[in-house]
Formats: C-alpha cells, structure tokens, sequence
C-alpha cells in the first residue's frame, strides 16, 4: 500500500473534511429545495398555523311594541372557552391549566379593581353568583379536548357562560399562563318585560339536532342560536342579520397578534309589534287579580282590532319569564315547567284547544238566518227541557232522550223567544231546535252547520305569525265514523250547536270571528307584527290587513245577530249585564262550557256534589256598538259560568282599553247566566 508522504498530510482529517463538505452540499440542497420548490406550500402551512378566520356575530334586531318601547334587546355576555389546539399536548399539563380556569370560575365573585388571589378557596356553593358552569371537571374537558384535535382543533369548546366581568377581566390577565383558554363575549337577550311578553316574543336557544342540516345550510354556525318559539322563532329570517369576519394572525400561544382584516356583520332588522306594551300589562294585572280571587290556575284574555285583524294585547295564564332562557335556564327549572300540569310554557291563547260552549252560538244563528231556517221573527216555544224522540221508536216517550237548557237548574224557562231574544238569555233550547230540528222544524243538520263554522274560522289556524297554533276541531258525521266507528246523531247536532259535544276551539278563534261579527263580515288573519325595519330605520315591510274571507252571511243577519249580542248586555233578561261601561255601548256573548277532566288526580272524571261537570268561564264583546273598534274575549279554566266570572274580567279590560272609570257594577240577570 502506498502512502503518501507529504508533509502534514492526515487521512482521517481528510475524510472528515470530505464528509462535512458532503453534509454541507446536501443541507444546502435542501435549503434551496424548500425555500425554492416547496415554498409555497409551507407558507400555506405555516399561515395556516398562524391566520385564522374569526366569525363576527350580527347584532339581532331589537323588538318594539307599537309605541316603539322595547320589548327585546341585546346585552353582553362573558363566555370561556377552550381552544383544544392551543391548549398544551401534554395531558398532565392541559389537565393543569383546565382545574386552575375552573378553580378561578369557581371563587366567590368579586368587584371590579379588586385583585383575585390565586390562593382565594373555592366558596361554599362551589360557583359564582349567576355563572353557569358547561363542565366541573377536568377529565372531562381534557376528553372533550382530545376529540376536537382529531378533526376541529381550534374549534372553541364552551365551558362556562355567565361569567361576572371581574372574573372575566382576570381570566383575560392570565391568558399567558393559561394557553388555550379564551374569554369571549356574546350577546344575548334581553326581555324587559319578561313575563308580560314571554308567549308572544318567545326566547331563543341552541340549534336543535334535528334540524342541524337545515340551518347549516342556511349558514348558521353549529353554536349560534336561533328563535325557538313566539316571534323570536317566526320572524328568525328577519331577526338574524349576516354574520361578519375578522381575519388574525395568532402567535404559538393563541393569542391575537394582530387584524390583518375584517368584514362587517350586517344587522338583522328590527320588529315593531300591533302590541301596546301598557294596555298588555293592564290586562295581565286584571287577569291574573280575577283568577286568585276565583281560585283559578289558567286563563286566556285577547284584544283586536276588528278593523284590521292587529292584536293590541294577547295574555296567557300561568305565563314564564323568557329571561331564564336567554340567560340559559338551569336545569332543574327547566323541568318544573315542562312537568307543571299547567303548562306555563304553552300559549293558551292560540294553542289550548276548549269546548267554547254559548259563544259558538253566533255562528248557529247566523248560519240558520243565512240558510232561511229562521227569520229574525220566527219564534220558537222554549219550555226549559227538550226530549228528543228516538228515530227507531218515535212514538214510544221512554226511549226519548232528554235536553235541558242552563235555565232548568234554577226551575226556569225562556217561553216564546226569536233569535235575538235567544241570543240575550242564550237559551240553549231555540239552538238545539235549529241547529238539529225538532218533529216538523228541519234544523240546519251537521254538515251545513260545521260549513259554516269553518267558514267563521273555526277548525282551521288563521294564520297568525305565532308557532303553535293549534286548529281546534269542528266535528262531521264523517270524522265521527272514522274516529268513533259511530253514526252521527241528532243529539250530536243539538250538542254542536250549543258549542258542546266534539267542538274544540282556541281563544284566538273566538275573538277573531267575533270581529268578523262586528266589522260586518270580514275574516281578517289576526296580524301580531306591524312594521319591519332595518338597522337604519328604512321600512322593510309594513303592516297590511290581510283578509282570510268574507263571511258568506249577508249583512241584515249579521246585524240580526249583533243586536241579540246588544241585548245581551242590555236587554232586561240579558246574561253580560254587569259588562256595562259609561260612555261605551257594548255587545257581546257569554259561554258556560262543560268539560271532563280529572284535575286532582285521583282517576275519575271530577264532578260537584250534585253530579254536574266542571265548566269553563267564556265572554266575548266588541265595542262600540254603533262603530265597532275593538273585539275581546276572555277564557277561565274551570271558572264556572261565564257571567259571573269571566264578564267582570272584560269589564274592567275594555274600560282599561278605552279609559274610562267604571261605574258599580249593575244588577245581573235574574236568573244568572251561561
């Protein structure tokens, strides 16, 4: 082997020196390959790391009543948050950095500029004042964590909403120290009014998970919340507004370094609603009065315009606060409402379906005036009690069924009345007699008489801007054979005609036909909104009468059924007499409907001592006679007759609505009243 012999000559150094120029030509190769040929991509990488896309929620638009006072608004709200791709990988030191955010949510709430000591104990109750804790333990969040890194690493997990603004404000001051927890603010509703408005404004909530794909769709964010009932929930397309967005570059911690740009959301509109926001606390003062004193759990009063279908004050009883909801209602209060039998969460006005009893009568007496069954003079012999014949046996009196009127309890009878005199003492034998004849007298029969319901509005929704509208059932013999396998009977007919048997309505319903009564024949589809308005107080959308149908009654018969309204609150045997106002002519109807439940509970079907059924309390007016303005109806569950309990009611709401002092009541029928 030959050597070489130069001077200072070393071949380990020389390999050494070989290999380091080879490191060196590959490193540069490299270099020159990722800055050159990948370039591109790992800048994409590496904004992507550091560029993020921040949603900038729409302010919701606020809700007016129609004198432009405020029903629902905006309010902050501090949230904290876990960025699961920001918090540390290590699960002993994330695990740390979640307990110390809980222990510091957990500390008793402080007052701004007082400083919160890191060795402050957890208070007794274990949570601040009015914050809602998503999460208690650390474990779980950590778990939570785990699986948002798999696909949504910097989508933000919720762990606690409510959070006093000292508390937030310090959270904000350790951010170094707690990588991955984030305060952020959300807005929130805010209902002034509260209960006085809850069932006609509603609330809003999470997105629910039945309807997830629909909203995404739409471009909802999976944590944005929507309208889930009243107009928050029917008018959610005006509501919302367009989100906006902010673009931030993010240092290693999360944190924002800075807004490299952003787009402004874009206000949703605003609503003004047909209510006056005094005139509804007015009625719910009285209704709520009248019902304590009656020992009553539920009750239904409604205002209209009849001129144009608006509501001016819609109020159901047993209400809730939607406060609760937009705060983020606990649990447990969540449950007493939802198992309360007197469902508090349910708008009776236009979902609870009832038998309306005498107030149906109207529809009767127009239905027969309109088909020629009766004339405004026709008279008809009313002797208290009615027995039917059975059509198998007509001849034989023992298999005849009995009908008596309300007047038979007390030993009375109407005698010989017409149609107007028998709308005044709602005498339920002239309605039996015409609605499902009697030997020779043809009646109206089933089928026309339910015609004409429907066509008054009964057993169908109108159309309100509300959720929940329930259609209420107008029966035929048809729907009796294929929900009974039964034939319908005369003693149906007579039941129906009287508002009793298989009828159903809501209170909406009442008051709405009762206008179309007063305006001379026309449907209007009750309208709750009056005016839509973007952010900068441009119209969007104004409010325009919307008629459903006229009515297919000519007016001489409606004014035939008008005036037996009229003499119901002043005729000498009338059952609304104590209705009366100074000042104000008024026309309406009482009802006394008979219902069978079991409200205490114990299996049976409740009945009085003397084996009568439980009745509703029913009155329905408009006013002023001579040019009609306004329709009322008035509901009491289980408020017995409704002269007695439901009038005083309407009474005191129609003097509220026109402002005036009632005088001491008058003398009532005689002989009371249905």
């Amino acid at each position: 082997m030959i050597r070489d012999e130069r001077p200072g000559y070393n071949e380990r150094l020389y390999l050494l020196w070989l290999g380091m120029v080879a490191a060196l030509l590959v490193a540069v190769f490299q270099l020159a390959r990722l800055q050159l040929g990948e370039r591109a991509t790992y800048a994409g990488y590496s904004r992507q790391n550091a560029v993020r896309f921040l949603p900038v929620p729409a302010p919701r638009g606020v809700i007016y009543d129609r004198a432009h006072r405020i029903l629902a608004r905006n309010r902050p709200m501090f949230q904290v948050e876990v960025v699961p791709g920001s918090l540390p990988e290590e699960k002993e030191e994330g695990v740390a950095v979640l307990q110390r955010t809980l222990d510091l949510l957990q500390r008793p709430p402080v007052s701004l500029g007082q400083p919160i000591s890191m060795t402050v104990p957890i208070s007794a109750t274990g949570v601040s004042e009015g914050i809602q804790l998503l999460f208690d333990d650390p474990e779980a969040i950590w778990q939570k964590v785990e699986q948002e890194r798999l696909g949504a690493a910097y989508r933000r997990i919720l762990i606690a909403t409510r959070v006093p603004r000292a508390v937030a404000f310090h959270l904000e001051e350790l951010s170094p120290v707690l990588p991955g927890i984030r305060v952020s603010v959300e807005p929130v509703r805010e209902y002034p009014a509260g209960s006085l408005t809850s069932h006609i404004l509603g609330y809003m909530g999470a997105i629910p998970p039945t309807l997830k794909n629909q909203y995404e769709e739409k471009g909802y964010r999976p944590d944005q919340k929507v309208g889930l009932s009243g107009v928050e929930a029917s008018y959610e397309d005006f509501l919302r507004g367009v989100d906006g967005e902010k673009e931030i570059v993010v240092d290693v911690r999360g944190n924002i370094v800075r807004v490299l740009g952003e787009r402004p959301p874009t206000p949703g509109n605003n609503l003004v609603l047909t209510i006056d926001l005094d005139l509804q606390r007015k009625v719910y003062e009285i209704l709520r009065r009248h019902l304590e004193l009656k020992g009553a759990q539920s009750g239904v009063v409604i205002l209209e315009d009849v001129r144009t279908g608006a509501i001016l004050s819609m109020v159901s009883l047993p209400t809730y606060d939607d406060n609760l909801f937009a705060r983020g209602i606990d649990p447990d209060r969540y449950n007493e409402l939802i198992q309360d039998p007197w469902r508090p969460l349910l708008n009776h006005a236009i979902s609870g379906i009832y038998p309306p009893g005498s107030v149906f009568k109207m529809v009767t007496a127009s239905a027969a005036l309109q088909e020629g069954i009766i004339t405004p003079r026709t008279r008809i012999l009313t002797e208290g009690e009615l027995w039917l014949p059975n059509k198998y046996f007509p001849d034989d009196p023992t298999q005849a069924q009995k009908f008596v009127c309300w007047i038979n309890k007390y030993g009375g009878k109407h005698g010989l009345i017409n149609v107007s005199q028998a709308l005044e003492v709602s005498c339920d034998i002239f309605f039996y007699v015409v609605g499902g004849g009697f030997k020779e007298f043809p009646g109206l029969g089933n089928d026309t008489l339910a015609w004409y319901a429907r066509q008054f509005g009964y057993g169908e929704k109108s159309g309100i801007a509300l959720p929940g509208e329930h259609p209420g059932l107008i029966p035929t013999s048809k729907w009796k054979r294929l929900n009974y396998a039964e034939s319908w009977t005369t003693g149906d007919t007579y039941n129906m005609a009287i508002g009793q048997g298989y009828v159903l309505v809501t209170p909406l319903q009442v008051v709405n036909a009762t206008a179309a009564i007063a305006n001379g024949g026309i449907l209007y589809r009750p309208k709750i909104v009056y005016q839509v308005v973007d952010a900068e107080g441009y119209l969007v959308q104004d409010f325009t009468p919307e008629i459903i149908r006229r009515l297919p009654v000519e007016e001489r018969h409606l004014e035939t059924v008008r005036y037996g309204m009229y003499l119901a609150v002043y005729g000498p045997r009338g059952t609304a007499r104590t209705v009366a106002l100074p000042g104000i002519t008024i026309a309406g109807k009482t009802g006394t409907a008979e219902f069978a439940a079991d409200l205490d509970g114990d299996g049976r079907i409740d009945r009085d001592e003397e084996g009568n059924l439980p009745t509703h309390a029913w009155f329905t007016a408009f006013a002023p006679y001579e040019d009609p303005e306004v329709a009322v109806v008035v509901f009491v569950f289980g408020g017995g007759e409704g002269s007695a309990t439901a009038v005083p009611i309407a009474r005191e709401v129609l003097a509220a609505y026109f402002g005036v002092v009632p005088t001491p009541l008058q003398e009532a029928s005689p002989e009371g009243g249905d």
